[in-house]
């Protein structure tokens, strides 16, 4: 895609500054802790709600920029609808439904982003949303909703201390 960019006169895709931020995200959610300690169930849902979760922190971060944050929080929303298409025809999923799958894990990012900014805060009602984002409202026995809430509100901590340059190189904490 890059040749014919090229090829054809076009400048450089303004995602790529977020690539770096987006890789992190991703790593921070596949973080075995998660699943081993935490209880985070290790699944795709489990996987897509951790990918969720971080990234939801760093798009509050983002907006904490103001007006020089808009352009690239939108920026690194599409990396992440890139990312979930192509996680979405791995799965084998065909042309004909990708956009309806992509719609429901669109919908769900917002609805987390929204549900995590305004708990992120509030130990109790972090722990709540988790139980229902994380464990579908059904947390098993291994579930451990007050250690992922401490660990995503010092990712929030760490995000709000760590400078914008420092944040777009991939810096998490």
């Amino acid at each position: 895609m890059k040749f014919l960019k090229s090829l054809f006169g076009f400048g450089p895709d303004p995602r790529e500054e977020l690539v770096p931020l987006y890789t992190a995200i991703v790593a921070e959610a596949r973080d075995p802790v998660w699943y081993a300690e935490g209880g985070v169930p290790d699944t795709l849902d489990g996987r897509f709600d951790m990918v969720a979760a971080i990234l939801s922190l760093a798009l509050l971060r983002i907006d904490a920029e103001g007006d020089a944050g808009r352009a690239s929080s939108a920026l690194l929303t599409e990396v992440f609808i890139d990312d979930m298409e192509g996680q979405v025809r791995q799965l084998g999923i065909g042309d004909v439904v990708v956009g309806k799958h992509l719609g429901k894990m669109v919908a769900a990012m917002g609805g987390r982003l929204s549900v995590y900014r305004d708990a992120i805060d509030d130990a109790p009602a972090l722990e709540e949303a988790l139980v229902r984002n994380l464990w579908r409202g059904e947390p098993g026995p291994e579930a451990k909703p007050a250690f992922v809430a401490e660990r995503l509100r010092a990712i929030a901590a760490g995000l709000k201390a760590t400078s914008w340059s420092a944040v777009l190189a991939g810096r998490l904490r």
